[in-house]
């Protein structure tokens, strides 16, 4: 999930996506192994033991000492490249590597000229990232197509499956997301080469550093053609705390909340922090502080700044109160000094609703009093919008087959099962986002402890991983 992705929903959220769970409540604390592992058709060490270990191994590979960083076609990215297709060949996959990054595994199955499923999750992480996010999507599909390969049913695939290792879901470099999936969805502009860093290096220069030589012309060569593909199946952690609340191991997602990306740069008079008078100033530093509170204040309570109209009704606000969350998630000044009255303040705002309207209707009023606390303190404002994301409602037959799946994998590991498995909606943004312009999309999402994400904290059982990997599983046999 992007970089600036809350682990902890408003508990607004919270409330919404625990009312479309409570009438799933488990007793899936933790699934017992017994003399599960002696049974062929779970694949323990494929699907647990083998896909955990890969998991941690996968976690080890970081451009950081001693925490997890691994971004956009950094030296660790790379590294992990080559293990992830290792793997997929293990599993009896052809493999190769696009221009952007992004590492694909292919079995053509019966029906070599069917409709394709596709089914993967990204590769790159946050700073200070959990081994988690992203990578189980990842091993959960190479181990569930292991686990045919194995057992001699790959090739009797009623239809090709390619898994996708996308090189660029979290934007931390570029500050732009879906960098990966957005070229082989085809939503890039060929302005994205374009994008710098902080340090001013261009995408297209940064992938020629990568020895890898793309165009405008070849980037939007990457889009697939919606002709030959199927669907697509995301299988991600929560992160957050509803499957751990309602004690079940996998929930089907009913839709992911649109996400908006904004940078705001202040601009004032920097000046010596000892000699201008405080009525005298032109502070950004003050500027943007009061923004920030008025942010908060507006996500908080949207009902008390929005103005009802035709564009802004009553469900739309209501909507707003249960999903909208905000999120500053960094600030940047110039030239950064204790004695210095700042004269350049930039920061980001991360926003994000179940209601695209809605979301709309908080960027045009946070706009308005952002420029308005400018004109009052006499500085200049920037508002760039760097990433904007419709909200997806996924797929419903797609997400029929995931949960008919997940029912499948937990009645082989605990018995009967009486319970409905869980539905709820995703906070976070994902790379279904980005596909979903390309194909229909179903996402399946794994419990992970305390609900805590994009951070060393982060956890899944082992049981879990082994859970996910057989509703994968299932859900792949019984392919239409």
């Amino acid at each position: 999930m992007s970089y600036t992705t809350t682990t902890c929903f408003h508990s607004c959220f919270l409330l919404f996506c625990l009312l479309s769970a409570l009438s799933c409540v488990s007793m899936f604390s933790g699934i017992e192994t017994g003399d599960l592992e002696k049974r062929d058709d779970l694949f323990p060490q494929i699907l647990r033991d083998e896909a955990v270990a890969r998991l941690y191994e996968l976690g080890k590979v970081s451009d950081g000492k001693g925490y997890l960083e691994r971004t956009f076609l950094s030296p660790a990215s790379m590294r992990a490249i080559n293990l992830i297709r290792k793997w997929m060949e293990d599993a009896g996959l052809r493999t190769w590597v696009d221009q952007m990054g992004n590492v694909h595994g292919r079995v053509d199955g019966a029906n070599a000229n069917a409709e394709a499923l596709l089914i993967g999750s990204h590769m790159d992480t946050v700073v200070d990232a959990g081994m988690f996010d992203g990578s189980l999507g990842i091993v959960s599909a190479i181990s569930a197509l292991k686990a045919m390969h194995f057992n001699g049913k790959l090739e009797k695939l009623k239809r090709p499956v390619e898994v996708i290792a996308f090189s660029d879901e979290e934007g931390v470099r570029f500050q732009t997301t879906f960098l990966g999936s957005g070229a082989i969805a085809g939503i890039l502009p060929a302005t994205t080469l374009e994008i710098s860093d902080k340090r001013d290096v261009m995408i297209k220069d940064f992938l020629k550093e990568n020895s890898i030589d793309i165009t405008e012309e070849s980037l939007l060569k990457l889009k697939y053609d919606p002709k030959s593909v199927w669907g697509y199946v995301e299988v991600h952690i929560e992160q957050g705390p509803v499957l751990e609340q309602v004690g079940f191991p996998l929930g089907v997602v009913k839709g992911i909340a649109g996400q908006t990306r904004l940078k705001v740069t202040v601009r004032g008079s920097q000046g010596h922090a000892g000699t201008v008078p405080m009525s005298m100033r032109q502070d950004p530093m003050a500027a943007a502080a009061e923004q920030i509170v008025v942010l908060e204040s507006l996500c908080k309570h949207p009902e008390e700044y929005l103005s009802y109209d035709a564009h802004c009704s009553d469900s739309t606000v209501k909507s707003l109160s249960s999903s909208l969350v905000c999120t500053v998630g960094e600030i940047s000044t110039w030239p950064s000094a204790s004695n210095v009255i700042p004269g350049q303040v930039t920061y980001t705002v991360d926003i994000r609703a179940i209601d695209d309207l809605g979301r709309e209707a908080v960027i045009y009023d946070l706009s308005k009093q952002i420029y308005q606390i400018c004109d009052k303190r006499s500085v200049s404002c920037i508002i760039e919008h760097k990433h904007d994301a419709g909200a997806v409602i996924c797929d419903s037959d797609l997400s029929s087959q995931l949960k008919s799946a997940t029912y499948s994998a937990l009645k082989k590991m605990e018995g009967d099962i009486q319970e409905e498995v869980p539905t709820l909606m995703s906070g976070a943004g994902h790379d279904a986002m980005a596909i979903s312009h390309l194909t229909k999309v179903g996402m399946l999402f794994v419990r992970c402890r305390g609900g805590i994400s994009h951070s060393p904290q982060e956890h899944v059982l082992d049981n879990d991983v082994w859970a996910a990997g057989l509703a994968t599983l299932s859900f792949l046999e019984n392919l239409s």
